[in-house]
Formats: C-alpha cells, structure tokens, sequence
C-alpha cells in the first residue's frame, strides 16, 4: 500500500499524463506539493472552528488524523485531504445555543456513526439507491440551502467592521481574478492575511491569548454529550457530508480517469469514521476538501503520498498552542468579509448541482424542490 511508483523522471509531469494516486514524484517534490495541500486547506479548516467556538487546534489536529485514517481505509486510492465541513456551521450554532459544546459534539458524533454505517451499506449494494433518494434536484437543494441559511451570520460579522471585511472581501475576489494555479486556489487565505494586516493596523487585535500561550502542548479537548432534540437532527446532517464525498469522489474520478465509484462505500465509512474520532475529543465534523481538488488539478498531481505528507505537517502544526491562539485573534471583520464569500459559494456549489444533473426546472415537482429550499435559506428559517 505504500510502495508508489515512481512517475516518469521524478522531477516533473509527463505531458498528457497525469500522476496518479498509486504513483508520486520525488520525494523532495512530494513534501513541496504536501506543503501546497496545507496551505488550501488551512483557510476554510481554522474558519470552521473559528465561526462554531470549537478549539481550532483540536480540529486541526484531527484533521490531519482523519486524512490518515482516509489514506489507510481506502488503500492510498483516493486522494483527499479531510477538512472542517461548512455544512455544520448552522446547525453547530443552533446546538450550542441550545445547550453547549458538548451537546453539540454528540450530534455530530452521531452523525459520523450514521455516515459510516451509511459507507458499510455503500459498500455491500452499491451506490445507486443514493441517485434514486437523493436526485440532483433534491442534493443540490440541501447544499444550496445550507450556504444561504448562512448569510444572516456573514452581515452580522461584517457590520462590526465595514472598513476591515471590505477590504478582506476586495483581496479575496482581486486574487481570484488575477492569479492562477496555486495562488487563484489559496485566495481565500491570502485574502484573510490581508484583511488580518489591516485589522492589525486599525487596533482590532488583541495578542494577549498569542504571547500566553505555550510554544509546544496537546490541543484542547471537550468531550460530546448526548441531548434529543439533537440527535434526532443528526439524519438531516448526514445528508450533508453524503452530498459533499459524493460530489467529490465522482469529480476525482473524472479528473484521474480511474473507475474511483467502486471507492464510495470505503470513502463515506472513513469520513464518518473521522468525524466520530474528531468529535469525541472536541474537533469539527470532516469532508473531503473541495480546495484539495483544485491544487491537484492545478498541478495534475494526484498521488496519495502527497496527502500523507499533509496530514502528517497538520498533526505536528496542532500540537503548538500558540498557532490556535493565533487563529482565534482573526476579528469578526475578516471573518465577515471572507464568510460573504465562503457562503455564496456553498449556495453556488448546489445551483452547479443542478446544472451537472441537467435538473429539469420545467417540471413543477424541480420548481417547488428547489424553490422551497431556496425561500427557506433565503429567510434563514
């Protein structure tokens, strides 16, 4: 399983080729393309845990173990890294407010559980009953509805510094538009270094939590609590991480030309299997990473070893206090100006859902679908 070949000379990619995720580059171009895959994912992975109240630390370091975990399950054969899922924010919040870390964590224990056992069913009869409960029309609806529902808590962010998420928002769609390849793909992160810069100057941040904390230590850890009402949410959340590995394994299928549809039942078990470890002790819910997909193909590399690397720098980076505390002095103007982003595009993620299942919007059952889903989003019900 971990004996990859060596693609061509090492030292670049073949024209026309591709490296594949049994195949890797020297391994000097390896650790450079790891460090590349830490960079995409580190953004949207802090700003998970920043929004929610979760130590950023702890989802960090579980998010490195997920990968691993992934790496191992599905035998070096899909390549992708396990970030925080934005699809949890809303109902993160919801249950927090209701009764506390805690309680929050054991629903998206569940959840994980639920998804894992979802992955042994995937793996026994195969994925067609998914497209058949779950149609275009219907699993774009759901991640549409979640990045909308989420744009009360994006204006609200904002307002507390209009000047500081301006500015965040303007670099993040300057970058986009101006640069390509791996710069285009860490937009979102150069825009909050940015916006972070500008907070600095303007006195909106206090490094007090930064110069306490100690260079070197283990994570802060909660442990879940199970509560009803909560519980009997987590179905609806599976859902959620069922659209997103779906989504992304048949992309990744496409893009290396390998049957990787076969993987479905190992891809959904080890997600699930990552979010209840990352739940026990405190972290976010994990998916497979959408911005990992982008930098493979930017650099037509698709080789698992890469991921290894990945996972193993974001474990060694979780275990220095003074990197969470550093994240959690980001103020709620960047996070504004950068979520006005991240959000639309969740909602966008789903319209191109319905757009790739050539949704039919003729049909009045496609209208009030989506429709509904939208209103319901829209009004943050």
């Amino acid at each position: 399983m971990f004996r990859w070949t060596l693609h061509g000379n090492g030292r670049t990619v073949e024209p026309g080729r591709v490296v594949a995720p049994d195949e890797r580059l020297n391994w000097f171009a390896t650790i450079g393309i790891g460090a590349q895959h830490v960079i995409a994912m580190f953004g949207a992975t802090f700003l998970v845990p920043l929004l929610t109240g979760f130590p950023p630390s702890t989802t960090l370091l579980f998010s490195g173990l997920g990968t691993l975990l992934f790496l191992l399950i599905t035998r070096n054969r899909v390549p992708s890294y396990l970030g925080s899922s934005f699809a949890f924010i809303a109902p993160i919040t919801a249950a927090k407010a209701d009764g506390g870390i805690g309680v929050a964590l054991g629903g998206v224990l569940m959840t994980g559980v639920i998804l894992a056992l979802v992955g042994l069913l995937v793996q026994k009869v195969g994925t067609r009953w998914i497209g058949l409960l779950m149609p275009p029309v219907v699993m774009g609806s759901i991640v549409a509805l979640i990045g909308f529902n989420l744009a009360p808590t994006a204006y609200e962010n904002f307002q507390k510094s209009t000047v500081t998420a301006v500015v965040t928002l303007a670099a993040v769609v300057l970058c986009t538009s101006i640069f390509r390849g791996l710069l285009g793909r860490i937009s979102v992160l150069i825009g909050v270094a940015i916006g972070y810069a500008v907070a600095v100057v303007r006195g909106e941040v206090d490094f007090t939590m930064v110069n306490e904390a100690p260079l070197l230590g283990l994570p802060q850890f909660h442990f879940p609590e199970f509560h009803p009402s909560v519980l009997r949410c987590s179905c609806r959340w599976c859902w959620c991480l069922l659209a997103e590995n779906v989504g992304h394994v048949r992309s990744l299928s496409l893009m290396t030309g390998k049957p990787l549809d076969r993987m479905m039942g190992r891809t959904l078990f080890s997600d699930g299997l990552a979010t209840t470890l990352s739940a026990t002790f405190g972290g976010s819910p994990t998916t497979t990473y959408g911005e990992n997909i982008g930098v493979m193909s930017a650099t037509r590399v698709y080789s698992t070893a890469a991921y290894w690397v990945a996972g193993i720098t974001a474990i060694l980076l979780a275990m220095s206090p003074k990197v969470g505390a550093l994240i959690f002095t980001i103020p709620p103007g960047v996070l504004g100006g950068v979520t006005f982003i991240l959000y639309g595009l969740i909602g966008i993620v789903g319209v191109r859902m319905w757009v790739d299942g050539v949704v039919d919007f003729s049909r009045p059952k496609n209208q009030f679908t989506a429709g509904v889903a939208l209103v319901v989003g829209i009004a943050n019900v």
